[in-house]
């Protein structure tokens, strides 16, 4: 298969061509791991502060195993920066007990409610990117798949990559077309003619959608992917045990966090 059926080639987005440790671990294993982990740091009181420290070093210990540019990371996590503003926003806006910090009254309420939107925001954007960067699109389906992730989901998921550049190339075209008949999307009188684009490839997608089903059903399609899109090996015992270190970990520090309160 070529890189467009397969979804490799949409692996460029996020991933990152290494040879790692990380790289070679089955999908699955992965997911699994950061969700555990995603979980364990939300469910944390947003009071443990030193327990959040410990969620960051296991976060830097994992990205310098799967030799992921700290760059790289902070760059793709400005994703979140609406979030970061509300989150600096709410200490002046919440109510309640209030404090003096450098001339400015601030809500204790707020901080604690800031704090926790930032830190475990970053932690799990900063974790979602290093499964990103470490598996490919392709096989972050392959995960969801064998992990019991409902059909529907994945197989729409998967039609979705392997397409997608096939409708962005024929937007683009109907777009040069638009343009070259005098259209200039720029002004607002014109909004008309780009949403009849819209439309327009909205038809399309469907018909090149129900063309596929039909040629995929007269192959034998029965509503689950062949074997042979499920190629690379699944997970090992050892593998397993190999990425429940970090949820694990994390676990100890968010019991250690509860106790200690």
């Amino acid at each position: 298969m070529g890189a467009a059926e397969t979804g490799q080639g949409h692996a460029h987005v996020l991933h990152l061509e290494r040879d790692g440790v990380l790289h070679r671990l089955p999908p699955e294993v992965k997911i699994a791991a950061m969700a555990a982990y995603t979980l364990v740091v939300v469910v944390t009181p947003r009071e443990a502060l030193w327990a959040f420290a410990g969620y960051a070093a296991l976060i830097v210990a994992v990205a310098a195993l799967g030799r992921i540019p700290a760059g790289w990371l902070a760059k793709r996590a400005l994703i979140e920066l609406p979030f970061v503003v509300f989150a600096l926003a709410l200490p002046f806006l919440a109510g309640g007990e209030r404090v003096d910090w450098l001339g400015l009254r601030l809500s204790v309420e707020g901080l604690y409610g800031g704090w926790n939107i930032l830190a475990k925001g970053t932690l799990g954007v900063l974790a979602s990117l290093i499964l990103a960067a470490t598996t490919t699109s392709r096989d972050l389906i392959v995960g969801l798949d064998r992990l019991r992730c409902p059909q529907i989901l994945t197989q729409i998921a998967t039609f979705m990559l392997r397409y997608l550049d096939v409708l962005a190339a024929e937007a683009r075209r109907m777009r040069v077309a638009r343009i070259s008949r005098g259209d200039d999307p720029r002004f607002l009188w014109q909004l008309r003619g780009f949403a009849a684009g819209v439309g327009a490839l909205f038809l399309r997608a469907f018909e090149r959608g129900e063309r596929v089903y039909l040629a995929m059903v007269s192959r034998g399609y029965d509503g689950r992917m062949p074997a042979a899109w499920h190629a690379t090996g699944v997970a090992t015992a050892g593998q397993w045990v190999a990425a429940a270190v970090v949820p694990l970990a994390a676990a100890t520090i968010a019991v250690a966090a509860t106790v200690l309160r």
